[in-house]
């Protein structure tokens, strides 16, 4: 038995608590990874957004972000400056819409390769059997119906 087996385990009295505990832990994990690119989990969830929905909306990044519309245009003002996004129809009156520049889209490929490593720590095979079973869990349940 490894020492890492023999740690004293919390009582498990709440879901909600223990995967807002472990939610915390990738947390860290990520932004520790990420910190490298001057990225956080935050920026780096606008900027895949940005990407995955191209032409989106300030308010439509609201939404997604659960975050208010200000502090969206904040957050894309400072994408904006380091290069990474722009709105290309930036007018008084108009709609945005923005996108990720070239720039940006390299930082996500970046980004996807240190997610990768930190998924791998947490949830590889080397992890913790049980942030392996989560892991295993939560991909069964965003797969879809199954094919057999």
């Amino acid at each position: 038995m490894t020492a890492e087996n023999d740690r004293p385990r919390p009582p498990v009295t709440s879901v909600s608590i223990i995967l807002l505990t472990l939610a915390r832990r990738i947390e860290t994990e990520l932004n520790g990874a990420l910190a490298p690119l001057d990225l956080t989990v935050s920026r780096l969830g606008l900027l895949g957004h940005i990407a995955g929905v191209p032409g989106v909306s300030f308010s439509d990044l609201a939404r997604m972000s659960g975050t208010t519309v200000q502090s969206v245009h904040s957050a894309v003002k400072a994408l904006a400056a380091a290069g990474l996004v722009r709105d290309s129809t930036a007018r008084a009156g108009s709609a945005s819409v923005i996108e990720v520049t070239p720039a940006g889209a390299r930082l996500l490929e970046a980004a996807r390769k240190e997610v990768a490593e930190v998924d791998d720590r947490l949830f590889g095979p080397d992890a913790d059997p049980i942030q392996r079973q989560i892991a295993h869990t939560v991909h069964a349940a965003f797969a879809g119906p199954s094919s057999s």
